[in-house]
């Protein structure tokens, strides 16, 4: 089925490309954190749209105390290199990129939160993102995909799971290395990833953060 299809590629390349992230990339969408202090919203309040799940996703951030960084909405354009300003394809990429703004949440930490595991606490990170999960939890939101965990190169390590929640799905990520220590969450709006056509599909896989 299609959006199978898609979910398994998602996952496939936000897992490969976002070790990758520096703190480069370019939001597209608006960068408005919400406050801390905004309620959770239930099923009751409204529909589950794109500000409901910042909202939830803002407020277990806060929660957990994951240093720095913005929980945003809008997709963010690949962290990787670009194509040349101008070109075909990076006219469509910014095409892609406005038709998914209303799709994508995202916390993605900030340059100086790329600190060292060895540093101080090697665990810091995943005790941070459990706690995420945990309060993410107690909102509703349930495992979709099975934590997974194994080596990242010679010298580092993963850890990912995804979450689901009417009709929203959020990836979560720690990726841990001998300088790297890093946090990444991102929700995404099923429907509207299975409206992509099939070459706005392979755009988005070859550009994942």
């Amino acid at each position: 089925m299609r959006t199978n299809k898609i979910t398994a590629a998602r996952t496939a390349t936000f897992a490969v490309g976002a070790i990758l992230a520096t703190g480069c990339g370019v939001g597209v969408g608006p960068a408005d954190p919400v406050a801390a202090t905004a309620p959770a919203r239930s099923a009751a309040s409204g529909p589950f749209d794109q500000n409901a799940v910042r909202s939830e996703l803002q407020a277990a951030v806060t929660a957990a105390g994951l240093p720095g960084g913005e929980v945003k909405t809008g997709y963010e354009e690949s962290r990787k290199p670009h194509a040349p300003a101008g070109t075909a394809k990076a006219r469509k990429a910014a095409a892609l990129a406005t038709k998914l703004a209303p799709c994508v949440v995202t916390w993605w930490p900030t340059g100086k939160e790329h600190r060292s595991p060895h540093s101080t606490d090697p665990a810091v990170g995943r005790r941070q993102l459990k706690a995420v999960l945990a309060s993410l939890e107690a909102r509703g939101w349930k495992v979709s995909t099975p934590p997974k965990e194994g080596p990242l190169g010679d010298n580092g390590t993963y850890f990912m799971v995804s979450y689901k929640k009417r009709g929203w799905l959020l990836y979560a990520r720690n990726y841990t290395a001998p300088v790297l220590d890093q946090v990444t969450l991102m929700a995404t709006e099923s429907a509207c990833f299975a409206r992509l056509t099939d070459e706005e599909q392979a755009l988005f896989d070859s550009d994942a953060p």
